[in-house]
């Protein structure tokens, strides 16, 4: 559990400071830390930081040690871009007080150590700042430093080392090597300064290691389509290289770095007297063994498995003109990313604290848009984002509120130039924006210039950018409620045609020519005995005496699921009630797969105009084990499901919630399966307890007269004896739920397995259906080019789409001044776009469920995945796995 934020932590009051200053500081040497927020503010106190924080802290450390050297370390790693602010008092109290600083050096080597051992990326990223700020503060040898980097250097090289190593282990690697270039531009001058040979030898053995490992490709992780089936030049870099050539460039320009602040240069003079510690030895943990026997298969469940440990931190998504940022130099665009992402990782449960420090980054320049641009790179980010994406959006929010003359410019600057590349943005990313924008809007009135895109009417049903702006309309609506989004599109009251139908559910029944057909008949005799509170022992016996022998298996169903969804139609307070109080009833009427595609059916023809509800209703049936997930599945893929994939969202939805919650069964299942382990592993040592001492007190017997008499009191004895037992009977009925519970994940793995299974073969077989016949296209890319039923457009009417933005507007050049735009054609037919839009949730599923995907990969390999699979589905799966095509 992460420690709790230091801003709700008071470690003791200054007892010495006068009282103009404690009006600031608020007496409290937590809240003085805090309030250190930027460079400006620190240079400002700095005539005074001496003989208050120093001097205070001095002052407490014969009685307070221990806690002010936790509290210090808990700073600089929740507040790590004001490391140097701590890093230079570290130093200053080194000068009066060196036992304490090696203490705390000691502790910071124990700390790195454990974050080595257990594989936390970010302590380990974080503590080597620490170290390197500590370095330039004289509190550290920076040979120590320069150790801890050669160690990194060595056991990169050896990871991906073919015959000493496990390239497989590659972002291991990567890692070290990214953490020992990060520090670099918090302490590379004072590294040239004091040691220049030992950090030269570090920079040749990064470089010699650079020529040895293998490019690392974001496909099946790029933002957009285009951007991973385009042919990689030998001048494009990945994030390591990238980082490497800015390192170069600010080696080149005398490591200066503007946004890095070194306080500890105002203290120089002071500090050199100080006594530099040493660094323990640290050791790089043991990696896994390449596969015994190398495949395919087994090289990609354990890369796989390196790259979760190791994910990369940050994938770039450029989306604003490179005017924007470009004032800004490479190392210090780097620099502001770190303090950006570190803020939002030690703040997640913070989000108005959050917002307040990423505002107030000690940078002398303005950085709206690459904060806009880091926060959607998190957001959007594959194949998860760090956070939940609720996180992202709330903190938007208190930016926009913290910057209103700003930020709310740069976000809306942000959705227009994503918006016009919508058609290219990978499918997931889409449906994260949507879900976000939709969102954003809610929490300012649903205020958007809408006339801007009313052009997305004159395009066909299913181009992405009419389908975006259709699908956030139908999510504000979920929002807020349709009279209202209707009122905030006045502007473009064309746009009314994309909002979802207005009204509710939709009973079937009803009455024909003034009288009342038969199933209206049974279906009030039904409603009558549920609000007379029959027995649902009752009511399966009416069904099965009275409804199904006389109107047949389809009447009979559509009786039952009408009537019920009808009754819980007033809330979903009163549709859980319903079915929890007569699920026995829709368990009886539709016991098998068949019968329960059927079912789900009747619930979307009820819910027709609503599909939140109709997703809401399907997933508690889901829940209450009434329909299974390969029922939901078979029915997603339905003839009348399959002819909206390109132009709703409805199936995709209710599809992610039944893998989702299938996944999630197996993710509570084990959990649950490791905490009874635990609780075993305890029961056993407190039964062993138990016995020893049930043992002990037998013994002691003594002889009278030749008769065996008890020595202990006997009613202690059978105190002990019934203590043992009860421990040994709870040690009996762990084993036993562990048992049950590791049956039931063994069954639900298996459930698993046949979902997937289902899910490709269906996939495959209506791509084989839909494809265009003859066409052999590798890739999406292929694909969209493709002028299969193209809409008929005059060529010289079109104009390319740009994502050039103006300066005060930050809206698109190629709109015209009342918010048309200079062409609105989509050049995709609707078979292609059908194809494309498939492909990409495929990829998305793929990439999403990668992890239970790959126990499954040989039998998807045997049944799915084979030479009569369509080239396009394999080349989409294998790219959401990243796993290599030539494993095909």
């Amino acid at each position: 559990m992460d420690p709790p934020l230091i801003s709700k932590t008071t470690l003791f009051a200054f007892s010495s400071l006068s009282l103009s200053l404690s009006s600031i500081f608020l007496l409290t040497l937590p809240n003085f830390l805090l309030l250190i927020t930027n460079t400006f503010f620190f240079f400002f106190l700095i005539s005074i930081f001496q003989e208050t924080c120093f001097g205070a802290l001095r002052r407490e450390l014969d009685h307070s040690e221990p806690e002010i050297l936790e509290f210090l370390l808990a700073c600089s790693e929740q507040l790590p871009h004001k490391i140097p602010l701590y890093g230079t008092l570290i130093g200053l109290i080194n000068l009066e007080n060196e036992d304490f600083v090696k203490k705390l050096v000691e502790k910071t080597q124990t700390k790195f150590q454990d974050a080595l051992d257990i594989g936390n990326c970010n302590v380990i990223r974080i503590l080597m700042r620490l170290m390197t700020v500590m370095m330039c503060s004289k509190v550290l040898q920076p040979s120590s430093l320069v150790v801890v980097f050669e160690t990194f250097l060595s056991s990169a090289a050896t990871t991906v080392d073919e015959e000493k190593g496990n390239p497989l282990w590659q972002p291991c690697a990567d890692f070290f090597i990214t953490c020992i270039l990060s520090c670099l531009p918090w302490g590379g001058a004072d590294l040239i300064e004091q040691v220049p040979e030992e950090i030269e030898r570090v920079m040749v053995g990064v470089e010699a290691y650079l020529s040895i490992r293998r490019h690392i490709s974001d496909v099946g992780l790029s933002f957009f389509e285009n951007d991973e089936e385009i042919e990689r030049g030998p001048g494009d870099k990945d994030f390591l290289e990238d980082l490497w050539d800015k390192i170069q460039v600010l080696s080149s320009n005398g490591w200066k770095v503007e946004s890095v602040p070194r306080p500890h240069l105002s203290f120089e003079a002071q500090l050199v007297a100080g006594k530099s510690h040493e660094f323990g030895p640290i050791s790089c943990p043991i990696l896994p063994s390449p596969p015994s026997v190398p495949s395919g298969i087994s090289n990609g469940k354990q890369k796989h498995e390196a790259e979760l440990k190791y994910p990369q931190r940050i994938h770039r998504l450029n989306i604003f003109p490179p005017g924007k940022t470009e004032d800004l130099q490479p190392i210090d665009r780097f620099v502001v990313e770190e303090y950006l992402l570190d803020v939002l990782l030690f703040f997640n449960g913070s989000r108005k604290e959050c917002a307040s420090f990423m505002v107030g980054l000690p940078v002398p320049f303005r950085y709206e848009f690459l904060m806009a641009e880091t926060i959607f790179s998190q957001l959007l980010m594959l194949p998860e984002p760090p956070f939940k994406p609720i996180y992202y959006t709330l903190v938007i929010i208190d930016l926009c509120k913290a910057l209103p003359g700003a930020f709310p410019a740069v976000i809306a600057g942000a959705v227009r130039a994503l918006f016009e590349k919508i058609a290219d943005l990978d499918m997931e990313c889409r449906e994260r924006l949507i879900l976000w924008f939709s969102h954003h809007l809610s929490n300012f009135q649903f205020i958007w210039p809408w006339e801007e895109w009313a052009f997305v009417l004159d395009l066909p049903k299913w181009a992405p950018q009419r389908v975006f702006v259709q699908e956030v309309l139908e999510r504000e609506v979920r929002l807020s409620y349709w009279d209202k989004v209707k009122q905030s599109i006045e502007n473009a009251p064309g746009l009314e045609e994309l909002l979802p139908p207005k009204g509710g559910p939709k009973l079937k029944f009803g009455a024909e020519d003034g009288k009342e057909n038969n199933e209206h008949v049974l279906s009030g005799e039904l409603n009558n005995m549920i609000k007379g509170k029959a027995p649902v022992r009752e009511i399966i016996s009416w069904i099965d005496e009275n409804v199904f022998p006389n109107n047949g298996l389809e009447v009979t169903i559509r009786v039952v699921v009408q009537t019920l969804l009808n009754i819980g139609s007033k809330s979903f307070t009163h549709l859980i009630t319903v079915l929890e109080r007569y699920g026995q009833v829709i368990a009886k009427v539709c016991p098998d797969e068949d019968k329960q595609v059927m079912l789900i059916a009747e619930v979307s023809s009820f819910w027709k105009s609503n599909t939140q509800m109709t997703a809401i209703a399907i997933d508690r049936m889901m829940g209450y084990r009434l329909v299974s997930n390969l029922a939901i599945l078979r029915w997603v893929f339905s003839a009348e499901n399959i002819e909206q994939f390109h132009t709703s969202d409805r199936p995709w939805e209710i599809l992610r919630n039944a893998v989702s919650k299938t996944h999630n069964r197996i993710s509570d299942l084990r959990k649950e399966i490791l905490s009874l382990q635990k609780n075993i592993s305890s029961a056993e040592e407190a039964a062993k307890g138990a016995k020893s001492e049930l043992d002990a007190a037998e013994l002691k017997l003594a002889l009278v007269d030749g008769e065996p008499v008890l020595g202990e009191n006997p009613f202690r004895l059978n105190r002990l004896k019934s203590r043992a037992e009860k421990a040994k009977e709870e040690v009996i009925s762990l084993q036993e739920s562990l048992e049950a519970k590791k049956a039931l994940i063994a069954r639900a793995i298996d459930e698993n397995e046949a979902l997937f299974v289902l899910l490709y073969k269906s996939f495959s077989n209506v791509l084989s259906e839909r494809l265009p016949e003859g066409y052999e296209a590798k890739t999406l890319r292929e694909l969209k080019t493709a002028q299969v039923d193209v809409m008929a457009v005059d060529p010289e009417e079109e104009e390319p789409s740009s994502m050039e933005l103006d300066n005060e507007n930050q809206r698109p050049e190629n709109r015209q001044p009342n918010g048309g735009r200079t062409s609105s054609a989509y050049n995709v037919g609707e078979k292609e776009q059908w194809c494309i839009t498939t492909l990409g949730y495929v990829k998305a599923f793929s990439r999403h469920y990668a992890a239970e995907i790959w126990p499954h990969i040989e039998k998807l390999d045997a049944e799915v995945l084979t030479e009569d699979a369509p080239p396009l589905l394999r080349s989409v799966v294998y790219s959401g796995l990243r796993r290599p095509i030539n494993d095909a």
